[in-house]
């Protein structure tokens, strides 16, 4: 059986994400902070794993992937999904501990999970597996008032850089997905209005997130001679190439 770790798997596209796998049928371990909503996404799934944890805590993080691969012998492929966002703001008017909060999530935790993905997909036998972050439009162009989240976005390119090529060695194989509105609750105002670059506010083209749950499971089953290094998913209406 296949097997996948997932973060931010309460909600969004993680909840999309570990659905469509556990009905292909991976097993599929489900990282998060809210133990509840881990607990509905797994609800009639035989093959989830329920490992309640912050991503940005090294010490929980580890005891998480050592239980699942304690019951699987191995691990395949990490979804690296959790992060948060800021209300959008200028820089002078955001608080450094609000920072520092995004940072530990989004860059942080991202680290820190690759870090244990990457520890067992480098002893296990067979060597290899895909570690897929979950990048952003963001990735490429920030929108208005978006400094920290669009920094740590940034960075996540540079951590999908880095493994890709660290772990050419170890079949290890690095992918990013950067995503342009997909339609969750965190992304449900931008059917209703968002700041635009010229001070504007307006509604956005967004695209349903089963989309985003097949993109990624389609990346993971490619067999890994294979990588889509970067891909970029999006609404097609939604503003990015013309965002500034």
């Amino acid at each position: 059986m296949k097997t996948i770790i997932i973060t931010g798997a309460g909600r969004g596209i993680g909840r999309a994400t570990a659905l469509a796998f556990l009905d292909a049928g991976w097993a599929v371990g489900l990282i998060g902070r809210d133990v509840p909503a881990l607990e509905e996404t797994a609800k009639g799934y035989e093959g989830a794993l329920v490992l309640g944890c912050d991503v940005s805590e090294e010490q929980a993080v580890d005891r998480a992937f050592g239980a699942a691969c304690d019951r699987w012998g191995h691990l395949d492929a990490l979804f690296n999904n959790a992060g948060i966002m800021l209300k959008g703001a200028l820089i002078d008017e955001i608080a450094v501990q609000d920072w520092r909060d995004l940072i530990d999530i989004n860059l942080t935790g991202s680290f820190i999970c690759a870090r244990a993905a990457f520890r067992q997909m480098r002893k296990q036998l067979p060597q290899g597996g895909r570690i897929i972050n979950n990048g952003s439009i963001s990735a490429h162009a920030p929108r208005w008032g978006s400094v920290a989240y669009t920094a740590s976005k940034h960075a996540i390119t540079g951590l999908t850089k880095t493994l890709s090529l660290d772990g050419r060695p170890f079949d290890i194989a690095c992918s990013q997905i950067d995503i342009g509105n997909a339609l969750t609750d965190m992304a449900r105002t931008m059917t209703t209005g968002m700041p635009q670059a010229d001070g504007s506010i307006k509604a956005e083209a967004v695209m349903d997130v089963t989309h985003v749950a097949q993109a990624v499971l389609n990346m993971a089953t490619l067999p890994l001679e294979v990588n889509v290094q970067f891909m970029t998913l999006m609404a097609s209406k939604m503003p990015f190439v013309g965002r500034g």
